[in-house]
This record gives C-alpha cells, structure tokens and sequence, in this order.
C-alpha cells in the first residue's frame, strides 16, 4: 500500500480481517449507500453507528439545491442515535463513500462539521469512538478516536 498517514491507525486488507461485528457494520454502511440522496455531487456516502447494547443506527448523506442545507451520513446516523435515547454509549462508527463517475484511490475522510459533531458525542460519553473508514472497497483504516483528524478542537470548555 502506498497510502501513507499522518496519525496512527490500524490498516485492514479487506472486510475479511475485521471483527465480525464490525464487518457487518462497514456492510450494514455499505449498504446505505445506495440510499443516498445526491443528485448534485454524485458522491454517495453510508454510515452505520453501533451502540454498545447492540442496537445499530444508519445514515447516508441527503443533498439539497442549496447545498449548506446538506446532510452528512455520520451525522445523520448519529443525530438518529440521539433522536431516539436518552443516554447511549457508542461502541464503533463505520464510514464508506463512492463516486461512481471516478475511482477513489484514497479512504475518503470525514467533513469538518462531522468531524465536530463527532468530537460533541465523545465528550457527551467521556470515551473515544472507534472509526472505521473505508472508500470504494479499498482497505480499511480504524482510528481509536476523532483526535487524530480533528487536534486542538473547539469544546464547551471554551463556553462555560
């Protein structure tokens, strides 16, 4: 592989090497794919979210004609999440996208925003969440956290 990161990371082959549970979470993302919404950009991205009592909850991006009113999968799959319990603890977030008009020869990562809004649910959990990131079927990449991605982070700390 000639990809080279800038963070640690756990680097996966294919689907086979993953744990099983998370196997079908990055199948379970996959999947959403095709449920995007993305008339515009053409690039479809899936999520799926699993919770530590084994429920899973799924998102995909939803583009507007006015496109700051874009939806991200993560956040679509975690907003699900908190739309529908009280308290919940996230064990894994998997991330996949495709552009079927080109091949993606990198994993494509998550947005800004999502990268915040990611950061918002390990603070609102005190832990990290474990991200597995994949593009077009090329390997996988898991960060133990959204740290790496999203250093010197904005936080409540800054409001309260």
């Amino acid at each position: 592989m000639d990809e080279k990161y800038n963070f640690k990371c756990e680097v996966f082959d294919s689907l086979s090497n993953l744990p099983d549970e998370i196997a079908v979470l990055m199948q379970a993302a996959q999947s959403q794919m095709d449920r995007a919404y993305a008339p515009y950009s053409k690039f479809y991205v899936g999520a799926a979210l699993l919770l530590e009592d084994g429920r899973t909850y799924l998102g995909c991006n939803q583009e507007n004609a006015s496109f700051p009113l874009c939806m991200c999968a993560e956040r679509v799959a975690l907003y699900n999440a908190g739309a529908d319990n009280d308290s919940f603890r996230i064990k894994a977030l998997a991330i996949t996208a495709k552009n079927p008009a080109k091949p993606l020869k990198e994993i494509c990562m998550p947005c800004g925003a999502c990268r915040q809004v990611i950061r918002e649910f390990e603070e609102r959990q005190k832990a990290e969440i474990p991200l597995y990131l994949s593009s077009d079927g090329n390997h996988i990449i898991k960060l133990d956290g959204i740290s790496p991605l999203l250093p010197h982070s904005f936080s409540k700390d800054f409001l309260l």
